[in-house]
């Protein structure tokens, strides 16, 4: 994954650990591009897009490499099984025709992610939103679209929502500006189910839900929403996803994942703390 990047294809998180594990072992064996790209008759530029997961990993070519780089059989095909795996597409696959491109790798990198914090100062997060905000929102977002195209897009954000009752959920830390809340999606009956789910999250051990309130004013997290996914892979560097009208963009560059983890500390500390946050969506409630 490139520190930048919009649109393109979207590799599994799976075959970006197994192209950086090749890249190591290609390293720690002292062998070149040039003398990789000859084992396997293929140009340099091949290897480098093997391990940058550019493209699939063809088990021929995985199997070469790893023997030009020395590694024992019963390892080779343990690295095998694990390269069958990263070829199969993700289970959002079957989602492809309403799934941009760029988000693609977003969903790839919410499923593996470890832990997940984010602000969100427009909208409730699609790992928490009911069935009909969603809809709601995303009328609004496909305004011509037919409603079977519509129901598809609501079914994959609902079909996200299904790691968080895996028994290695990741934790989700979110911090939500006061106007998401506020903000009328879909009418008030809506609204009221909406924070109702927020409640019930608040019960999984692993869900943190803080509010920014309005009052606070100023914030460091002001200039838009953005997404920190932290990985139990040691090969995968932390990311940050931001989003835009058309595209998104992918930061995986260490100063820069720092700068944006600092905010989030900052803003944990002027949000209201998560002992509170039942409490005050619970009022919030009661105004709709």
């Amino acid at each position: 994954m490139s520190d930048n990047r919009s649109g393109g294809s979207a590799p599994t998180v799976l075959r970006i650990v197994l192209g950086r594990r090749l890249r190591t072992l290609r390293e720690q064996a002292g062998v070149s591009f040039e003398d990789a790209a000859r084992a396997i008759e293929v140009t340099p530029l091949t290897v480098r897009r093997i391990e940058k997961a550019e493209v699939g990993l063809r088990i021929p070519y995985v199997r070469e490499l790893l023997h030009t780089y020395g590694v024992p059989e019963p390892e080779i095909d343990d690295f095998l099984g694990l390269a069958r795996e990263a070829n199969q597409p993700g289970w959002w696959y079957s989602y492809r025709d309403v799934l941009p491109e760029w988000f693609k790798a977003y969903v790839s990198l919410e499923s593996e992610a470890s832990v997940i914090r984010l602000y969100e100062p427009h909208y409730v997060p699609g790992l928490l939103q009911t069935h009909d905000y969603a809809a709601a929102l995303l009328h609004v977002g496909f305004p011509n679209e037919p409603k079977e195209e519509i129901d598809r897009r609501v079914s994959l954000r609902l079909r996200r929502q299904d790691l968080l009752t895996k028994p290695d959920a990741p934790t989700v830390w979110a911090i939500l500006d006061e106007t998401v809340l506020r903000r009328p999606v879909g009418g008030a009956e809506v609204m009221r189910a909406q924070i109702d789910r927020l409640i019930e999250a608040l019960a999984r051990p692993k869900v943190r839900i803080q509010i920014m309130p309005v009052s606070v004013g100023a914030h460091p997290g002001a200039f838009g929403p953005f997404h920190h996914f932290r990985f139990g892979f040691s090969e995968l560097p932390d990311v940050v996803y931001t989003e835009n009208l058309t595209g998104a963009v992918y930061v995986d560059r260490p100063e820069d994942v720092v700068s944006y983890l600092e905010v989030l500390d900052r803003m944990s500390v002027q949000a209201e703390p998560v002992a509170r946050t039942r409490d005050i969506l619970g009022e919030l409630r009661k105004e709709l």
